[in-house]
Formats: structure tokens, sequence, C-alpha cells
């Protein structure tokens, strides 16, 4: 996966960087497919008040995935951030942008993947967007990078109805909660609920990182949608404002505190991490061998207190 995650910030760091040209160097690792229907990578230019970014979609077909007619679970893998450039203000890759360059590692791991013949179960769609020239907003206890356009905007292109579940990776350093440098994942959230961690996930993530497995905390207004004047950790798990399938947040974490403009505060091989363990639970998540949450317990705890679906809109205003 190093590879991948190089080929990837080789992109990634360049002022000139857009959507298109990470979507070409994608594309020319989608091979002729043996059997069934062909990856494909899809890019979407949007302007907001903040200027413009580049979505992205990379959709890789399972072999018994619903794009081959089949019915294996969708995984979404989401690439959440600002912007990997804070231009003009800072010269050079941000910390910010690790959450799409895990993603695309992951995306290219998968294509490439895909050309020798190794198809997973179920498919796969990996979405997050590209603007090197991306603002900076206040926020304690470092400064934040935001984003040209407003997280509806970004929900509404990279949270697909057709994802099953969604895996949301985000840098997670500015904060004094998670003191630990690698990755982490959050508590599963699901339609206005925080439910417990997964432990397919919390044992797959001691597999692929080797270490005790790491659960950050999550409070209630971190699972609420951004712009309701709350304090947020970050927008690590706002996927979940915008889908009923369970969310789980993958944070690629530091021991101290560092600016998500920073610049020279990202490590390849922990990015590396969150893009392997990514693919490995895409693996299990359309096998069916892995789950997000008991979507027993989730009924019963819907009939019993009813939903809580309120938590993902602006409540009262």
């Amino acid at each position: 996966m190093l590879s991948q995650v190089l080929f990837v910030l080789d992109l990634l760091e360049s002022r000139s960087v857009d959507g298109e040209s990470v979507a070409r160097a994608l594309r020319a690792l989608v091979g002729a497919p043996v059997v069934g229907p062909a990856p494909t990578v899809e890019v979407t230019p949007v302007t907001g008040a903040g200027g413009r970014t580049d979505f992205l979609t990379v959709h890789v077909p399972g072999a018994r995935g619903r794009t081959a007619g089949g019915d294996a679970s969708t995984l979404g893998i989401i690439g959440r951030l600002g912007g990997v450039g804070a231009r003009p203000a800072a010269v050079g890759y941000v910390s910010d942008g690790d959450g799409a360059a895990a993603a695309l590692a992951a995306a290219a791991k998968l294509l490439t993947m895909h050309a020798c013949g190794d198809r997973l179960p179920g498919d796969v769609i990996v979405s997050t967007h590209v603007c090197a020239w991306a603002p900076i907003r206040p926020h304690a206890p470092v400064p934040f990078m935001d984003s040209p356009v407003d997280i509806a905007t970004m929900n509404a292109h990279e949270v697909d109805p057709q994802m099953d579940a969604v895996v949301s990776i985000d840098t997670t350093k500015g904060n004094h909660i998670v003191n630990h440098r690698g990755i982490a994942i959050s508590p599963t959230v699901r339609q206005g609920y925080i439910l417990p961690p997964s432990p397919d996930l919390v044992a797959l993530l001691e597999t692929v990182s080797g270490e005790p497995a790491h659960v950050f905390a999550l409070a209630t207004q971190d699972i609420t949608p951004y712009g309701n004047d709350l304090h947020h950790l970050n927008s690590i798990v706002q996927p979940a404002v915008a889908t009923a399938a369970p969310v789980v947040g993958v944070a690629i974490t530091t021991v101290t505190a560092v600016a998500g403009c920073a610049t020279g505060a990202s490590h390849e091989t922990d990015i590396a991490l969150a893009a392997q363990y990514a693919v490995e639970v895409a693996k299990g998540f359309g096998a069916g061998t892995l789950r997000l949450c008991d979507e027993a317990e989730f009924a019963a705890l819907m009939a019993r207190y009813g939903s809580a679906a309120h938590l993902q809109t602006f409540g009262k205003q």
C-alpha cells in the first residue's frame, strides 16, 4: 500500500493538481476486465463561496456486487477534508489532505487488484474531493482547514445512496482527545445514534496495525450537521447526517495537536495504514463476514426508544 500512497502524494502535492489530473492517473490503472463491468472514475467540478473543488468518485465493481447483478453489500470509502493545499497561505501539501490521500490510495490499490483479476465480493465506491487552494479557519486548539464548499455539498457528492455502509477517513490531529500516533476508529454512528464500536472492526484494526486498537470518543454534537453553531471534533462522521447506513470514522492521528493547515506534518506510513484498513474492511463487508453494527440490537434499540434521526438535522431553529 505504501507505493500507492507515494503515487497519490506525488499527484496531490502539486500546486496545479485538480480532479481531472488525479482521475487520469487512476484511469491508467484500469485494466480490461476479465469478466464483468470495468471500474469507473468520474470527476465533478463544483464552485462554492470559498472557491472551486473537484469531486472524484471511483466505482470498483465486485465479483458479486450490484453492478455485476449480484447481492453482495457495497462499501463506501470517503476521504474527508477541507483541502489538500492552503495556497496562498501555505506552500505545499497540508496535513488535512491525508483523508483524501488515504481514500485515493485505497482506490489505486483496488483498481490495481481488479486489473490483475483480484476482485472483492462487493462493489466499493471511493469518493473525495481535490482542492489545492482551500481556505483556513480558526479553531481550538489549532487552526483547521476550511473548504470551498459547505458540508451539505460535500455529502451530496460523496455519500452515494448505493453505499450500504461508510468508512470515513479524516485527518484527526487538531485535538487533545486522541493522543496516539497512527490510526483510530470511532464507534459506529447510525441515524442519530452513537452505537458500540464494532467488535469486527476492532479485531480487524488489531490485525492490520499489529497493535491494540484505539477507539476515539464521540459526543452527540459530533454527529450533528456542521453549521449548527455547536463544537465538532472535526468532520469525520459528517457523512452520517446524510445516510441511513452505518458510518465509522477512521482517524489518522498524532500524539500532539497538529494543525490541519500545517505542511510537512504528514506521515506516509500512517496514511498507508488507514488505506490498508479501508481495503480490508471492504473485503470483509462485501463477503458478509464483517459488520459495522449488530442489526438485531439496532432494531431493538429503535423499537424501544424510537428514531433519533432529528440529530441528523439542524433541529430547532
